[in-house]
């Protein structure tokens, strides 16, 4: 098995790619370990001295540090995915990969077809290119013309994700939904 590694924007964060499906049409995010107990994959990644969050993608992981170096922490990393992919284990137990559930989202009932226009484009120009740089951007509301959006994976943190935001995302969205006037990380 053979485990290509790729840098992020962000410099705390390294992409890991198995070679092999990760949570195909889904995608978790875990912060630390006591959040990660549905995932065996995760649970042992979080056993590296140093590792800050585990982002699971379709086909990708991406790993976060805290302290540590990636020339101590990338070996033992690799080891380890490597070891559960070989072991045959579940990423998550008891349940498939789903995506991660909408949450609180928020918005007016009035605004539900500007809200699916967003989420559209979310989904077919912006997630794509983010999941490239190893992290996700979902939607968490919209109100009053600010869109909110979660920042998952490489994204948070990011050095640049102000700029992501800003100059990307909001043009992007404020383009094609002229009731966007802002966006907003939550």
């Amino acid at each position: 098995m053979f485990i290509q590694t790729e840098a992020t924007p962000n410099p705390a964060t390294l992409k890991f790619l198995p070679g092999k499906p990760v949570l195909p049409g889904g995608t978790r995010d875990y912060r630390d370990a006591e959040t990660a107990t549905e995932s065996p994959l995760a649970q042992k990644l979080f056993s590296v001295s140093g590792v800050a969050g585990v982002f699971l993608g379709q086909d990708f992981i991406t790993v976060t540090r805290s302290g540590a170096e990636w020339q101590h922490m990338k070996p033992a990393i690799l080891g380890l995915i490597m070891d559960h992919y070989l072991s045959g284990e579940p990423v998550l137990l008891g349940e498939s990969p789903r995506a991660e559930a909408p949450g609180d989202e928020f918005f007016e009932e009035g605004d539900t077809e500007v809200v699916n226009t967003i989420k559209q484009l979310l989904d077919t120009r912006v997630r794509p290119a983010v999941a490239q740089d190893g992290g996700d951007i979902t939607f968490q509301g919209f109100r009053e013309g600010v869109v909110f959006l979660n920042m998952k994976g490489s994204c948070a943190g990011c050095p640049s994700s102000t700029a992501t935001l800003k100059h990307g995302i909001e043009n992007l969205l404020r383009h094609f939904v002229p009731e966007v006037s802002e966006v907003r990380a939550v």
